[in-house]
């Protein structure tokens, strides 16, 4: 899952790329308001939500707020201000902001209003994925196969968020380096073959039908849709 970065302080969208890119997510990265709209246009609707600061060097947060939203992006947005003003926050709130998180903030409470954002937003609208006998907890970020659990490292997780999403489809390489490691080529790397093994030998338990099947040539699909 991707989220927009809007903030001009170094540190702040430095500690905010790190903490989300450990936790699984794709941050992308705005100083400003103009950056942040080309982002967006860039992204081509894979921005599912977006962290917004007010304070910005060219033209107030609010102002980037009001353009998202006329320019008809339905994502969640999350304002990130020192601004604690209960009328600032009506006036945000009312101009089409999610929420409002003053700083400075905890980032286990920011990612708490992450995953509010987006289940309210529809994105997903569960919190659970399930196909056959394998569940992914979209919370935890913890799978159970057949009332097992299996723990899962972040990209693993955001791997299997993929397969699970798009259960019979061939999904090739090139597919999956653009949504899980936003690689806009086909870098060469067999980092993708790397932690689908992984995930082959997590998932596939003895007597249980086989999850994560090689499509030669065309890349891989979750599950067999014949079976």
């Amino acid at each position: 899952m991707q989220i927009l970065i809007v903030e001009d302080d170094r540190g702040i969208s430095s500690f905010l790329e790190k903490g989300l890119r450990a936790e699984g997510y794709s941050p992308v990265l705005a100083t400003n308001g103009d950056e942040a709209l080309v982002a967006l246009e860039i992204a081509d609707h894979r921005i599912e939500l977006v962290l917004l600061d007010l304070g910005l060097p060219s033209g107030d947060g609010e102002e980037v707020l009001r353009k998202l939203r006329q320019d008809g992006h339905s994502m969640p947005v999350i304002v990130l201000t020192a601004r604690a003003e209960v009328a600032e926050k009506v006036k945000v709130l009312n101009a089409g902001a999610n929420d409002y998180v003053t700083k400075p903030f905890s980032f286990e409470e920011l990612l708490a209003r992450i995953r509010a954002a987006v289940r309210t937003a529809g994105q997903p609208s569960a919190s659970e994925i399930i196909v056959r006998d394998l569940r992914l907890d979209l919370l935890s970020k913890v799978a159970w196969r057949a009332g097992r659990r299996i723990d899962l490292a972040p990209r693993e997780w955001a791997l299997l968020e993929l397969f699970m999403r798009h259960p019979t489809q061939v999904l090739s390489r090139a597919q999956i380096l653009s949504r899980v490691w936003e690689y806009s080529f086909d870098t060469g790397s067999n980092v993708v073959d790397v932690y689908v093994g992984y995930l082959r030998r997590k998932l596939n338990m003895p007597g249980l039908s086989t999850m994560l099947v090689t499509v030669r040539g065309a890349g891989y699909r979750f599950i067999d849709d014949s079976e």
